[in-house]
């Protein structure tokens, strides 16, 4: 069982059992974005045991809209952040390069982990994919009514919550997906691509994950299971739980970053100078899909919790509408409402619940990634598509 945290200063739900926003600031802090303080904790809150349960003092959070700063962050005890530009390069505030086919090599300490680098430098996308895809929307948002049809094919319409249009470029099999008016839409996609620099296991977690869903079919909203959306925030939470955290909560750790009242033309501002998350996690790739797996399949509570990425940590399930009688509960950052709602027959969640047990069971003894996923025939699949 997880113990709750009983702090006196928590934020008190609404009725209804939902968790109020934050208040909107009345200006931007140009000072610099303070942390959330430990007042501020909601007393439903529930914690997972850590080695370590201090709070990391950062130095002073990137602010929007300010130039960097001349000194660089400072060093602090267990995990940390450093000075950034010393190691990585901002993928907002210049042109990111292209990383390194090594750069995930450093995690790759035995032969599991290694099969997920492999696949991830095979399926990964290329810098010639990005810039065809801007070249492409450049001439969409153009003049889209007058020549669509000249370079797009395969359209298809996906009845979601938000209607997307899909289709795919002529003569390549690059895939686009467009919506219109979708606003937290723009706020998550960079609240996970700041994620996704925040440490360089992060992306080939979440495309193994993503894959390997998708070759047990749990992976298709549209068919009852989880969306790709889902599953990247179950791999972000659990990386956020362990008893030595992998990564933060970036919106707990730079409020004013994440915003939510923030005007849509902001958003790409706000993180562009978070520096990369310095972990003393240094468990390989291998370990961590295997303990992902594990964590879902045996450990999680799935009746009891919802995840949240927002919080770093699960939260207790209420009695409102979002969450009660639910099989699966997952926040939307943004929004907090369940991402996971299309997950709503039994027999779906049985069969989630039994794929994240069976593949864990098969993996535990034989450590091969191909023992779950056939590797070899998905990078034959990637390399001939390029």
């Amino acid at each position: 069982m997880l113990p709750y945290n009983c702090g006196a200063g928590g934020r008190p739900a609404h009725r209804n059992g939902s968790y109020p926003p934050p208040p909107v600031p009345r200006y931007p802090n140009l000072d610099g974005v303070n942390r959330r303080q430990n007042s501020d904790y909601s007393p439903h809150v529930v914690k997972h045991p850590r080695l370590d349960s201090t709070s990391h003092p950062f130095m002073s959070p990137p602010v929007i809209r300010m130039p960097p700063p001349n000194q660089p962050d400072r060093a602090v005890a267990g995990s940390s952040r450093l000075d950034y530009d010393r190691y990585y390069s901002s993928p907002y505030s210049r042109p990111h390069p292209p990383e390194s086919p090594t750069s995930s090599q450093i995690y790759a300490k035995d032969k599991l982990s290694d099969q997920i680098v492999e696949l991830f430098e095979a399926c990964r996308q290329q810098p010639s994919d990005l810039a065809r895809k801007e070249m492409c929307r450049s001439r969409l948002q153009q003049d889209i009514n007058r020549v669509y049809a000249v370079y797009i094919e395969k359209t298809q319409l996906i009845r979601a919550k938000v209607p997307i249009l899909r289709f795919r470029e002529k003569g390549s099999n690059l895939e686009f997906d467009l919506n219109v008016n979708n606003t937290v839409g723009i706020r998550n996609t960079f609240l996970l691509r700041a994620y996704s620099y925040a440490d360089r296991r992060i992306k080939p977690m979440i495309l193994v994950v993503k894959k390997w869903a998708r070759h047990h079919q749990i992976n298709d909203a549209s068919k009852g299971t989880l969306s790709s959306y889902t599953l990247v925030l179950m791999v972000l939470n659990y990386l956020q739980t362990r008893k030595e955290p992998v990564i933060p909560s970036l919106q707990m750790d730079y409020p004013e970053c994440f915003n939510p009242f923030v005007d849509v033309d902001l958003v790409p501002e706000g993180p562009k100078r978070i520096p990369p998350y310095i972990s003393r996690n240094q468990a390989p790739l291998g370990e961590l899909l295997l303990g992902f797996l594990e964590y879902y399949a045996i450990h999680f509570r799935w009746d009891k919790y919802v995840i949240s990425v927002r919080e770093a940590q699960v939260l207790p399930k209420t009695n409102s509408q979002q969450w009660k009688n639910k099989y699966i509960c997952v926040e939307e950052p943004f929004e907090r409402n369940n991402v996971a709602r299309a997950v709503h027959e039994k027999a779906k969640f049985d069969a989630i619940r039994a794929q994240f047990a069976e593949s864990f069971h098969i993996l535990k003894q034989r450590r091969d990634l191909n023992s779950i996923l056939p590797i070899r025939d998905i990078i034959t699949k990637e390399s001939s598509m390029r």
